[in-house]
């Protein structure tokens, strides 16, 4: 351990997509081997270094950027963890319902506010509202004050409200753009692709002037680029993954992540726990689309 580092007895871990990319090497960010992996944990302070303040030991703490950038991962029973990535959980939150949306809600945190640079008033529209990612961008930018449509499932419609969604749109509809454009006449000023599908032509035009789209997901996505709506408008496309978020971003979004969760207002659809040794197939449930939003807990 270094001087900077916490030791951290793990409680629970997850799975997430990032970490599937990592260790398929689809990402190119620096591994060691033998490497372990795993971004997320939920733990308490077994040990300081000399030169960590602030953390005591017996607190319960939690990270959410292991497993990548040189960095060993969480799928452990003891990790060790530089102070700056580390944050104290809010007492009274349990630690699997904690440990399945750090992921998720720092992802949404950044993609909203940071890269999707959203303010209050604003129409937010979240592509995949019903996922993980998408759920806790629903949750935020609605408690930020934003105006909210999602594009989900009709199926997932009251769930999505629930999260503070004004409307929803089916996008198995005959026409999802025209009905989205039906309830931002407006235009709209931020679009958050949660799901991947990256249909940037159609997208492109649904914006305000100095709209913004980011893309959260969609790795071997090729959508056509619309230039000219582009520049004309002063209109953007970016580019987002957690994985290149800054200490200082992380540490942003971990306040806003420590309110909602101590309100009890993240938490996952749903949930299925694995034992340590299962990691491996929490990989393959993850990789072949089995879980369907379910989060994944995993305990050493």
């Amino acid at each position: 351990m270094a001087e900077n580092e916490v030791l951290v007895d793990v409680e629970v871990t997850t799975a997430n997509h990032v970490d599937t990319f990592v260790r398929a090497g689809a990402l190119d960010v620096a591994v060691e081997f033998p490497f372990v992996v795993g971004r997320d944990l939920v733990g308490t302070v077994a040990g300081t270094g000399s030169n960590v303040e602030g953390f005591r030991r017996g607190q319960r703490v939690w990270c959410n950027s292991l497993g990548h950038g040189g960095r060993q991962g969480a799928a452990a029973e003891r990790v060790a963890v530089a102070s700056e990535r580390l944050y104290p959980l809010p007492e009274g939150v349990d630690p699997g319902t904690a440990v399945t949306m750090l992921h998720p809600a720092a992802t949404a945190y950044l993609g909203l506010f940071t890269h999707g640079r959203l303010e209050p008033d604003e129409t937010v529209v979240v592509n995949g509202a019903a996922g993980n990612v998408g759920g806790a961008a629903v949750r935020m930018a609605a408690h930020a004050g934003a105006r909210v449509v999602a594009v989900a499932h009709g199926d997932d419609a009251e769930h999505c409200r629930s999260l503070g969604a004004e409307e929803v749109v089916d996008y198995r509809a005959h026409d999802p753009a025209g009905e989205v454009r039906r309830h931002c006449p407006h235009g709209v000023n931020l679009w958050l692709d949660t799901a991947g599908s990256n249909e940037l032509d159609t997208v492109v035009e649904l914006l305000t002037w100095r709209g913004r789209v980011v893309l959260l997901a969609g790795l071997h996505t090729r959508p056509t680029l619309p230039a000219g709506p582009l520049y004309v408008k002063d209109r953007s496309v970016l580019g987002f993954a957690i994985t290149n978020a800054t200490v200082r971003e992380l540490a942003t979004a971990a306040e806003a992540i420590n309110e909602l969760l101590s309100r009890g207002a993240l938490f996952p659809a749903r949930r299925r726990d694995l034992p340590l040794r299962d990691t491996a197939e929490g990989h393959r449930l993850l990789e072949s689309g089995e879980l369907h939003g379910t989060r994944l807990v995993i305990h050493p």
